[in-house]
């Protein structure tokens, strides 16, 4: 019985460890307001709720290379806002449309290097992008970054990023 329990546990350690983010990779991009370029912002198709401005280093600004591929060093950083919203509790829109953004709620920052993300599982993995996200003032957000990995992995053809062709050249 000892030994069932104790292979059980290691099964759940490996498991979990599998799925594991490795987040301290990516640290808070200090000033990235300042010294990337913003370049989308729109009402986030994923979430109804949800604004998000979207920036670059200018290593992403760069473009794909030959592979398709952003360069190692790109990272990218989404700032999340949430909709505003009425009494009523529905997301509020301009007269274009357009959500309001109200509440900046997240930094979700994706960053590519070489040999990440090999520690995923297939069904989750993103090439060598890793994934983190902050709070608005740089500290860490208790988010599950499988759930982002697991959105982002079926674009194998924009090299896991939503907002790929505004980065083509």
């Amino acid at each position: 019985m000892r030994r069932f329990i104790s292979v059980i546990g290691m099964v759940s350690l490996f498991l979990s460890a599998g799925a594991h983010s490795d987040e301290d990779k990516i640290s808070f991009p200090e000033n990235y307001r300042a010294t990337y370029t913003n370049y989308l912002s729109l009402d986030r198709t994923q979430n109804p709720d949800q604004v998000i401005r979207l920036f670059a280093n200018d290593i992403a600004m760069q473009g794909p290379g030959e592979d398709g591929k952003l360069p190692y060093g790109s990272i990218l950083v989404a700032e999340v806002y949430k909709a505003r919203l009425d009494s009523e509790g529905a997301v509020v829109t301009s007269s274009l449309g357009r959500r309001i953004k109200d509440k900046f709620a997240l930094v979700a920052v994706m960053q590519r290097g070489e040999g990440w993300g090999e520690q995923y599982a297939e069904g989750i993995r993103n090439g060598n992008w890793e994934m983190a996200a902050f709070k608005p003032d740089g500290s860490k957000a208790n988010k599950d970054i499988n759930a982002c990995l697991a959105c982002h992995a079926p674009l194998t053809e924009s090299n896991f990023v939503f907002s790929y062709d505004h980065l083509v050249k």
